[in-house]
């Protein structure tokens, strides 16, 4: 029996996560140049576009430690995985998630479920954590840990074809050569359009982190790389790349108010680099 990836078919992200990417596989079909050699992206987060393309070889990355061993612990024992989310699916109150939650477990693959329990079930599938490093994300709506649509072994099979690094995105952007693709959706810093992720991302991602992404993209297509990258319409953002490429607005609803009356239609931009849709 051939797996998906072999098929070359799309897999489904099974993380929620803030800032995802599954808006604008429906929306834009544009995101990739048909031929490349290796697919790079250095902020993953629930790799919405990566499941989305064919098979190719790939590099993939974050800086959150423990996204990343959750990808690492599928792809090497998905079973154990998924049967310690079963066990977190059939004790699920809201006793247990905060019991959970104050956990610190010490197996790469139990701190696997752990993360994965939490995301489907704390609020919004926010990644948050405290000045001390903890999760700190209060227990959501949704009761479903495991879902009947998991496709955990297809998933592993395909995280299996290449590799999976928890490093900086500049380190992972300088490995992309000559025909490679990467798609970049870093955090947005700047407030667009009121859609809130200032409030998330300030921190975590700064404007001096923007100059040195543009930095890294124009080192990039100096060694024949082609790039895609997602960010904040906003006028910063407009000028720092003005002359470097076209950018192409798309609007979309914002889905990162906690209230459904604060979630407004917002805006993003899709810029692209050495290639054209």
């Amino acid at each position: 029996m051939q797996l998906d990836y072999e098929k070359n078919t799309s897999l489904a992200p099974f993380l929620r996560w803030a800032g995802g990417k599954r808006w604008l596989i429906k929306k834009e079909n544009h995101i990739a140049p048909l031929n490349y050699n290796t697919y790079i992206e250095p902020f993953l987060g629930s790799a919405a576009v990566f499941f989305s393309m064919p098979y190719k070889p790939f590099i993939i990355s974050d800086t959150n430690k423990d996204l990343i061993n959750c990808y690492i612990a599928i792809k090497e024992d998905y079973k154990e995985v998924q049967g310690l989310l079963e066990v977190h699916q059939a004790k699920h109150t809201k006793e247990y998630y905060y019991q959970i939650r104050a956990e610190e477990p010490e197996s790469n693959v139990t701190r696997a479920a752990r993360f994965l329990y939490l995301n489907r079930t704390c609020f919004n599938g926010l990644y948050r954590v405290n000045k001390q490093g903890k999760f700190n994300v209060p227990i959501g709506t949704r009761n479903n840990a495991f879902l009947d649509d998991d496709k955990f072994k297809a998933v592993a099979a395909r995280l299996g074809q290449g590799k999976i690094l928890n490093q900086d995105f500049e380190k992972t952007i300088s490995m992309a050569g000559h025909g490679d693709f990467v798609f970049i959706d870093p955090p947005y810093t700047v407030n667009h359009n009121l859609n809130g992720f200032i409030e998330y991302n300030e921190k975590i991602f700064s404007w001096d982190d923007q100059i040195r992404l543009k930095n890294s993209i124009i080192s990039a297509l100096g060694r024949g790389a082609m790039l895609t990258m997602s960010n904040a319409d906003h006028e910063s953002i407009h000028d720092l790349y003005s002359g470097l490429c076209k950018i192409q607005k798309i609007e979309r609803s914002s889905v990162i108010a906690g209230k459904s009356c604060n979630r407004k239609t917002t805006s993003e931009v899709i810029m692209r680099f050495g290639w054209a849709s």
